[in-house]
């Protein structure tokens, strides 16, 4: 059965109430796809085809870097493992018919972290390729890895048939807001390998023919030392998708993930992108609703020591809305119950729901506020005779 507390909205309109009447600031982009979603929030601030199907290029990588710091994280691959360059992959990926490459050699040794900063900072197909077959031992088992994954995440409208991105015929498919999941996914289930991995402005492999000098190459994140906060992800590009890119910032505690795609050329997915960014950030404002750890509503509990759990904010919790103008938003805390024991302080077990006039509902968690185990025999006794005389 599912509960609403619509008697919150009294107490959060207080918190945001200001005169005016709310509407989305205007954005116009040439992209043929574009999405941004307010993190902080969940509010959608911009779609435009954002579940149209679309080739991603080098977006995919993004699920191949998810994988190995998904793998990372469990302990089952060391960012200090070494991987032998084998001599097919090496003739398959490189020069220029290969796309954009880490410059590897055949037989080199090269660490996990090497192979994920070529990947995410110079969008090595070669890099892809050779860490999807140490992982796996073929780039199809890996793909294989990518899909299950994608399935966790609900990416309900992606397929991965390469790890790099390769045009494939239409095998391999993502769309705006499937990326955006991923990418979000990866930033709140990985911060300190996101942190790590993801905001590099160059990289130097390899070396050039002749002299030998290394390559340094740098980082085509076209937010990167253009709008303060920008920290990832990926662009992409082919004939076939134009070029496009997966981006975030975070300025004051909000954090945007944005998606572009379809856009015709280099120097305009640096435009467009740092547009569609600044608008996000200077064109919205965030207002605050609750604090971090304050006790929003309570819920019952099934089967349990105690016969209610407090609802807490996990993290600061804010609405998003137009800058400079105000709205008043309704509030309503939503969840399946009662909820059943055992319970454990964190877990995420309802949802903040804020609804202003002008857009969809931002939802945000709310998690238990201490552990609730399950009652033993005379705690389900004193239930019952609750229950029975009304008190429960």
């Amino acid at each position: 059965m599912r509960h609403r507390f619509v008697a919150l909205a009294l107490a959060a309109t207080a918190l945001v109430a200001l005169p005016g009447e709310a509407a989305a600031p205007p954005f116009d982009t040439p992209a043929t796809v574009a999405y941004m979603k307010d993190l902080s929030s969940g509010a959608v601030l911009f779609s435009k085809n954002a579940d149209v199907r679309i080739p991603p290029a080098s977006l995919a990588k993004m699920m191949t870097v998810y994988v190995a710091f998904d793998l990372v994280k469990k302990g089952q691959l060391k960012l200090s493992d070494m991987v032998n360059v084998r001599p097919e992959t090496w003739k398959q990926w490189h020069g220029p018919a290969a796309g954009s490459t880490m410059f590897l050699s055949p037989n080199e040794q090269v660490s996990v972290a090497n192979l994920l900063l070529g990947i995410i900072t110079l969008s090595g197909n070669d890099a892809c390729v050779v860490l999807a077959e140490h992982i796996a031992g073929t780039e199809p088992a890996f793909t294989n890895l990518m899909n299950h994954k994608a399935q966790e995440l609900g990416l309900a409208n992606s397929h991965f048939g390469t790890s790099n991105g390769w045009p494939d015929g239409g095998v391999t498919y993502v769309t705006a807001h499937d990326l955006t999941t991923l990418a979000t996914a990866t930033i709140q289930n990985f911060p300190d390998l996101y942190k790590q991995f993801y905001s590099r402005p160059n990289f130097t492999w390899g070396k050039t023919l002749g002299s030998g000098a290394d390559i340094t190459q740098a980082n085509r994140d076209p937010l990167l030392g253009r709008v303060p906060g920008a920290d990832g992800l990926k662009t992409g590009h082919t004939e076939e998708s134009g070029y496009s890119f997966t981006g975030s910032a975070e300025q004051n505690g909000r954090r945007l993930v944005m998606v572009m795609s379809g856009l015709t050329s280099f120097n305009q997915r640096i435009e467009q992108s740092v547009a569609f960014m600044n608008w996000g950030l200077h064109a919205w404002q965030a207002k605050p609703l609750f604090a971090k750890g304050k006790q929003v509503a309570t819920a019952p509990v099934q089967r349990g020591a105690a016969r209610s759990v407090g609802l807490v904010a996990p993290r600061d919790l804010a609405v998003t809305l137009p800058a400079g103008m105000g709205s008043d938003v309704k509030v309503s805390v939503a969840y399946d119950g009662p909820i059943k024991a055992p319970i454990k302080a964190g877990t995420p077990i309802a949802q903040l729901i804020v609804r202003t006039p002008d857009g969809p509902p931002q939802v945000m968690p709310l998690v238990a506020a201490s552990d609730v185990p399950v009652a033993g025999f005379f705690g389900h006794v004193g239930n019952g005779v609750a229950r029975l005389f009304g008190k429960g």
